[in-house]
């Protein structure tokens, strides 16, 4: 019997836990894509299945339904595989471990891939269902959301008829999102020689962060432990002869980092302790709500070879000054974030230390703009800075007869009406809208917590009403 095996709706946790049983991390997908297509074959579906291991199902609609217009159901088969520094979980070839805490689901030392795992069980339990009246689906699954949304950028959608399209990768209930940022990514590359200093070698850590998703959070102020790391190398370096052997911190660029290190060569031992201990005062201080169990140390660590003083002093100068968080609230929509960055990972290849950086905004002009101050410091203090592709935003749809009979659904089922948002966080929408004009969309999703982090956790009584609401948005797109 599963963990999840007496939870309602049934057919959804089902898939859900099977899902969950087959690792399928960004960039780990072909297993969960086969996945599917296994399912199509073994319920008679049609599919297609590309090079980049995106799938379509295809369901013909129900009686009474063949005139209506075609619908998209789209999620996501990637997760952010995240894990505690103590877990011992290889998320390359091993599934989750499951468990159910009251009203919530999480997976031990590890992300759920609640986001987004849960909207493929949806879409699957719709698929296999015989009870569910709907119109002809197209049922999208896409890989590389959270690495650019590659799956998107990759799908031909010149086969596909939908008018209207219901994304399921939102997180919290009773928000319909209709519009949402765009994004840019930037990697910054300084390198040079390494030599040898005479000194104490150690190792320097900034770690336990609360961390979370770089865009739905960013707005929190929670510390990034990329840019604390290099607030705590420029405190070093103010107080003793530093040099920088390498630095790391973080894994996605979707994700606000909660643990970095760097190794360092230093002439004063005693000088450096100083700085990390006064460092680590002040941060339990000012991060003591939105981060309480921030701390910085510094070990021992074995000799090794370093960057010079000028490139250590270009690296530290760059990881302090650099743009990070909020930039721009929107004048038009209060509360939302307008435009953001983050230093989402920093790592070490030979002679050279990355920086890796995703941008948002939805004003494209301010998305550039953010990207080009980050190249323009890189540059100027010697460094290599390249563009990856952009999206745009998914622009607010002013007509929207999906959105008008969802509120009427999410009115008649819960008795309230829902609200309607932009979103500061990419979607596949924008992406998909783009390539299908006229696309008529709205995403919504159950509850998530704490996404792309071990802390996730699923709420089961929310993820009930969504897929009853999209049931009932189905059967009313007649």
């Amino acid at each position: 019997m599963g963990v999840l095996s007496n939870l309602e709706p049934k057919e959804v946790f089902s898939y859900f836990e099977e899902i969950c049983g087959i690792p399928h991390g960004s960039g780990n997908t072909q297993a969960i894509s086969d996945h599917l297509v296994k399912f199509a074959v073994d319920h008679g579906l049609r599919y297609r299945q590309d090079e980049a291991g995106n799938v379509v199902i295809f369901k013909s609609a129900t009686k009474g339904y063949e005139s209506a217009e075609t619908v998209m159901i789209q999620g996501h088969m990637d997760m952010v595989a995240e894990q505690d520094p103590d877990c011992k979980k290889d998320m390359m070839t091993e599934g989750l471990d499951l468990f159910v805490d009251g009203d919530v689901i999480g997976a031990r030392g590890t992300t759920l891939g609640g986001d987004d795992g849960i909207a493929v069980a949806m879409e699957l339990a719709i698929l296999a269902s015989h009870e569910v009246e709907h119109p002809d689906l197209e049922c999208v699954f896409t890989v590389g959301e959270e690495i650019g949304m590659v799956g998107a950028r990759a799908l031909d959608t010149a086969d596909l008829k939908a008018k209207y399209m219901l994304n399921l990768d939102s997180e919290v209930d009773g928000i319909f999102t209709v519009s949402c940022a765009g994004a840019a990514r930037v990697v910054v590359r300084f390198s040079g020689e390494r030599e040898t200093f005479e000194g104490k070698a150690l190792k320097l850590t900034v770690g336990g962060l609360s961390g979370g998703h770089s865009g739905e959070e960013i707005h929190k102020g929670r510390a990034n432990a990329d840019i604390l790391l290099g607030r705590a190398l420029f405190e070093i370096s103010r107080k003793t002869e530093m040099r920088l052997s390498e630095a790391s911190g973080g894994t996605k660029d979707n994700a606000i980092p909660r643990e970095a290190k760097a190794t360092i060569v230093v002439s004063d031992m005693k000088a450096a302790e100083e700085a990390v201990t006064e460092l680590d005062l002040k941060l339990r201080n000012e991060y003591r709500v939105t981060d309480p169990g921030v701390w910085a140390k510094l070990e021992p660590a074995e000799a090794c070879a370093v960057f010079g003083r000028e490139l250590t002093e270009k690296i530290v100068c760059f990881m302090f000054t650099v743009p990070n968080g909020v930039q721009v609230m929107s004048a038009d929509v209060e509360g939302l974030v307008q435009t953001s960055t983050n230093l989402g990972q920093v790592y070490t290849e030979g002679d050279s230390v990355s920086f890796s950086f995703l941008t948002r905004s939805s004003v494209n002009s301010q998305r550039d703009e953010t990207v080009e101050r980050i190249e323009a410091l890189a540059l100027a203090l010697g460094a290599d800075a390249e563009t990856g592709a952009a999206y745009s935003a998914w622009e607010y749809k002013a007509d929207s007869r999906l959105r008008d009979i969802m509120i009427e659904a999410y009115r008649a089922l819960n008795g309230t009406d829902p609200k309607v948002e932009a979103l500061h966080a990419g979607l596949e929408c924008g992406i998909l809208s783009g390539k299908m004009p006229g696309l008529d969309a709205v995403s919504i999703g159950p509850d998530l917590t704490d996404i792309h982090t071990p802390r996730e956790r699923l709420h089961i009584e929310s993820t009930g009403r969504i897929y009853k609401l999209t049931l009932e948005t189905l059967r009313r797109l007649k």
